[in-house]
């Protein structure tokens, strides 16, 4: 006889439950998307929040680090969604398209919308939920791996976000700058998703960013989705600067096209816990991608950085870096995974992954991985950890330069092998201005 199986869940996972349970008869959708919100949260239910035995995450532990769960985020207060005007201090000075995001929801009534390019379409997310359109189209699911609990928590309980379409062959010069707030003065929960598609030879530049308060332990859950057709290029990059007690967990979900580029790069600044995930998936032939990410970290932040690409057909060009430095008693963990399909032969794939430490309590992990099913490949990966270079800096030392100028001068070299890459002069001297007030405001 077999005795029953009671699943003991915690704090924060009967939270959620209570969460779904009020919150599912409003959230946007048809019958297709109210049927596919109910089977996410209940692959959900199975299995939890993940913890430090789930491999994937094994580096961050949401079990620890969620001891509850937060209230859903109420609609935007209009007094507090004001202040989100100011929201997106590292492009301020830049001549971006702004689509704001405050708590999850769209605000047209903030956003930047007037004298669209010919060919550029940008719609609330949860308007188009509610014409039932998928939540993950099938290309965009084939990137991910079979069950990831953020991305089914995000699939139950997203409710808005931005929905962004480039028609064929168009190429928008002004970059779109996609400003994500959250604003509430006690924690919430905040689940976003949006979605960029780009058509056969279409050209888009998009910077996102995630700002909050200090002080305000929001629980933010934000999935991108990406499609890049035939011959299209995207450049991408995302900045986590929310407060000092945010929780944040964003996925990132590409799908590539034949002969296209892309070029993603994640800038990790601030937040207490800061879980930043890519599934990328090179569909088609000859594509080229090129994939990094930057972790400044200090005090008791955690950040974990984490990829999967896949490339799926033949003659694949992909290049992984990614940098972190870590000070005071912060963790930093990367895990990266090259699978190249028995279809995709002649990839040239390389990863590198590097963290600096500055205090002998700053911890840094790395596990790069690579998963090759075909014979004509060039491959390869690799990951340091370590120290600032002794000789290097009595070198700097030696010709007057004083201690701590010389440290800031070996980290911003560090660094800059990543945001060098970064393709707009403007955003790239804003992160490189980021980097400095960051290094200039350690003890």
């Amino acid at each position: 006889m077999n005795a029953p199986v009671t699943t003991i869940r915690t704090e924060a996972e009967q939270g959620l439950v209570d969460a779904f349970t009020a919150a599912a008869p409003s959230l946007p959708g048809g019958v297709a998307v109210t049927a596919a919100r109910a089977a996410a949260f209940e692959a959900f239910s199975r299995t939890g929040l993940p913890h430090r035995r789930t491999e994937a995450w094994r580096y961050t532990d949401l079990r620890r680090f969620m001891r509850d769960a937060k209230p859903l985020a109420p609609f935007p207060n209009l007094d507090l969604a004001a202040t989100a005007a100011t929201a997106g201090f590292i492009a301020a000075d830049l001549d971006f398209r702004r689509l704001v995001v405050v708590d999850g929801i769209f605000m047209p009534s903030l956003s930047d919308l007037s004298g669209l390019e010919e060919g550029l379409t940008i719609r609330s997310f949860g308007a188009v939920l509610g014409e039932d359109a998928p939540l993950l189209p099938d290309v965009l699911r084939d990137a991910l791996p079979e069950y990831d609990p953020a991305m089914a928590l995000n699939a139950a309980l997203a409710r808005d976000g931005v929905w962004i379409s480039l028609a064929p062959g168009v190429a928008i010069e002004r970059p779109l700058h996609l400003v994500f707030v959250s604003t509430g003065e006690s924690p919430t929960s905040v689940f976003s998703r949006s979605r960029v598609t780009l058509g056969a030879g279409a050209r888009l530049s998009l910077l996102e960013t995630h700002e909050a308060a200090d002080g305000v332990a929001h629980q933010v859950n934000a999935a991108l989705g990406l499609l890049v057709g035939d011959a299209a290029e995207l450049t991408h990059v995302k900045v986590t600067a929310e407060g000092d007690a945010v929780l944040h967990v964003g996925s990132l979900i590409a799908s590539v096209g034949a002969r296209a580029k892309i070029s993603t790069c994640g800038f990790a600044l601030r937040g207490a816990v800061v879980r930043n995930q890519m599934f990328v998936r090179l569909a088609g032939a000859d594509t080229q991608a090129e994939i990094s990410g930057v972790s400044l970290l200090g005090g008791r932040q955690h950040v974990d950085q984490s990829l999967l690409l896949s490339h799926a057909a033949p003659g694949g060009t992909s290049r992984e870096t990614f940098k972190a430095v870590v000070d005071g008693t912060a963790h930093a963990a990367f895990q990266g995974k090259i699978a190249v399909e028995q279809a995709a032969q002649q990839t040239d794939a390389r990863m590198m992954a590097r963290a600096l430490l500055l205090s002998e309590e700053a911890e840094a992990y790395c596990k790069p991985e690579l998963e090759i099913f075909a014979d004509d490949v060039q491959c390869g990966h690799g990951a340091t950890v370590g120290t600032l270079d002794d000789q290097l800096k009595f070198y700097l030392m030696a010709r007057g330069i004083p201690a701590k100028e010389a440290e800031t001068l070996l980290i911003q070299a560090f660094v800059g092998e990543v945001l060098d890459g970064i393709a707009h002069e403007g955003l790239r001297e804003a992160l490189t201005a980021a980097t400095v007030n960051w290094l200039e405001a350690r003890a």
